[in-house]
């Protein structure tokens, strides 16, 4: 890391273009799951747009958790429309690397999926995961409303404490309102389910969340 620059958010007016009349294609069926990555959801099915990193390695996490019915992966927190991967790669989009998952509400809650996301990646990091450096890789919860955004802060608030205990620094976990969620390349979808062995620079800090158990 010696002499290497802090990467640091763009501001709108430096954002790539992107494209408004072409979207990403999406596949048809989860490739682990079978299920649908757009929906329509039943009643009891909710969603969470998480960023923790390589989204590779995060979907993964997510579509192994019981309960969970559909995952996909794509960008938010940016200004770019529909932007692609090397232009998010590029930091002139704004975007982090995101995840979307689908989960039974009748049978998990959102503080087990919040449990999952902060014991899965280390949140102190600023704009970077472990060896990977970029404001694509910042930590981040998108919320749709305010039940979400309230889980949320006080999740993180509660993981703080542990973490400053066992001498983590602070979280830096960017939470805000989700204003686009645009999907990423089909060949990012459910990556390491189509190749196994693929890179996943995922990895927690070690500290034990208790919220989702309580």
């Amino acid at each position: 890391m010696f002499g290497r620059k802090t990467p640091g958010m763009i501001t709108p007016a430096q954002a790539l273009p992107g494209r408004t009349d072409q979207t990403m294609p999406v596949p048809e069926a989860h490739f682990e799951k079978g299920t649908s990555l757009t929906g329509p959801w039943a009643e009891n099915m909710q969603t969470l747009v998480l960023g923790m990193g390589c989204f590779w390695g995060a979907e993964r996490i997510f579509w192994q958790q019981p309960g969970v019915h559909s995952t996909s992966v794509g960008y938010a927190g940016g200004y770019t429309p529909n932007p692609t991967y090397e232009e998010v790669c590029s930091g002139l989009t704004g975007h982090t690397e995101v995840l979307t998952v689908v989960y039974d509400s009748w049978n998990l809650s959102m503080m087990d999926m919040l449990r999952v996301f902060w014991e899965n990646h280390n949140p102190t990091q600023g704009m970077r995961q472990g060896n990977d450096m970029g404001t694509q890789y910042r930590s981040a919860i998108y919320y749709v409303n305010d039940e979400q955004r309230i889980a949320a802060e006080e999740s993180r608030d509660a993981y703080q404490e542990l973490l400053t205990d066992a001498g983590f620094g602070e979280i830096t976990t960017e939470i805000a309102p989700l204003t686009h969620y645009y999907f990423a390349e089909p060949y990012h979808q459910q990556y390491l389910g189509k190749n196994p062995n693929g890179y996943c620079g995922i990895g927690g800090t070690g500290v034990s969340c208790s919220i989702g158990i309580l």
